[in-house]
């Protein structure tokens, strides 16, 4: 029997959050994702463009080491945005490599830990949940629209 899946969260008003994390400039777009909320807002500024439901590492808490399955914490920059519409995964679960298992995008993020971004998925009903080995996960369609608002360089702050 498959065990029960997250129910996806829907995004989270501006007035439920804390404060945005340090000082940015008026215009400037960055990336603020909360771990406990299962989302990732996009400011302008101190103003929300847009927010998404995601999922982030299976294990709860800051990234320690590789392998932990944890997201790692703090303030990051966007490093290269990659297709990863070919791209593949084995998840260890006995069903091999699964085609599309990053989705259309992967946003390479600066974290000082290999191979954490923001990506797709090909399980979306994953998304709300703690279900990642250290990545932020969202929806296929809101990775594509995300996509075409960031650049790299852009901050990126990840709260528990």
């Amino acid at each position: 029997m498959e065990p029960a899946r997250p129910t996806p969260v829907a995004a989270i008003p501006q007035r439920d959050l804390p404060p945005p994390a340090g000082p940015v400039e008026r215009d400037q777009r960055w990336i603020r994702i909360v771990k406990s909320r299962f989302t990732l807002i996009l400011y302008r500024g101190n103003d929300v463009e847009q927010s998404y439901p995601i999922a982030v590492g299976r294990n709860g808490g800051k990234k320690l080491r590789s392998g932990d399955n944890r997201t790692p914490e703090g303030r990051f920059s966007i490093e290269k945005i990659h297709d990863a519409s070919s791209w593949t995964h084995d998840f260890g679960d006995g069903k091999g490599q699964i085609k599309g298992a990053y989705g259309p995008w992967f946003i390479r993020l600066k974290t000082g830990w290999q191979g954490i971004g923001i990506h797709g998925t090909h399980d979306p009903l994953s998304i709300g949940g703690r279900v990642s080995e250290g990545c932020i996960r969202m929806r296929n369609q809101d990775v594509s629209d995300l996509r075409r608002r960031v650049a790299p360089g852009m901050l990126v702050v990840i709260e528990e």
